[in-house]
Formats: structure tokens, C-alpha cells, sequence
């Protein structure tokens, strides 16, 4: 039978292993990830933040004018907030497209 794998704290990993200092995340611009993009359409948006209350990275945003926006900066393009939003004014974009 095998045997299972001894299980580490993460506090004893060697240095440069995952783990990083807490509260580092900023400092990681993941949205380099992504190979599609959100984008509003603002005129179907009718503020309700399902997106945002979605959105597993925290990468959404409301802008000044009360709509809601992605942060591209850690914006992964995973699509939760387009299949969630009710009205369906979040459409998925190519990364290369405009």
C-alpha cells in the first residue's frame, strides 16, 4: 500500500518556493494570464455589481460613473462575471482584439 506524503507547513518551505509575503498579492500583475478580456457595455449595465460580487480575483472595479469595469491590471479573462451578469452586457473579447 503507499504511502502518503508527508505533509509541510508552508512556513517551512526553503526560500523561493510559492509562498511569498502576505499581502503581496499587488504586487503580482496576473492579468498578463489572460487571453480574453471583459468589456461593458455600459448602456446595458444597470449597476446591479453581480459582476463584481462574482469575480474570484477581485479585478472588478466601479468606475466614477457607478458602472462597473475590469481591472485588466489582475484580470485573468476566466468569464464568471460575463456568465454572470444578468442583463449580459459583459461580452469575452480576444486579447488581441479591440
Amino acid at each position: 500500500m503507499a504511502k502518503p506524503m508527508e505533509q509541510i507547513k508552508w512556513q517551512e518551505l526553503e526560500p523561493g518556493a510559492v509562498v511569498t509575503e502576505v499581502g503581496s498579492a499587488r504586487e503580482y500583475h496576473t492579468g498578463t494570464w489572460r487571453s480574453a478580456r471583459p468589456v461593458v457595455d455600459s448602456k446595458g449595465c444597470i449597476r446591479c455589481g453581480v459582476c463584481w460580487l462574482f469575480c474570484p480575483d477581485a479585478a472588478i472595479i466601479r468606475a466614477e460613473d457607478g458602472h462597473f469595469e475590469a481591472d485588466l491590471t489582475y484580470c485573468k479573462g476566466c468569464g464568471i462575471c460575463a456568465r454572470e451578469c444578468p442583463t449580459g452586457c459583459i461580452t469575452m473579447m480576444a486579447e488581441e482584439e479591440e
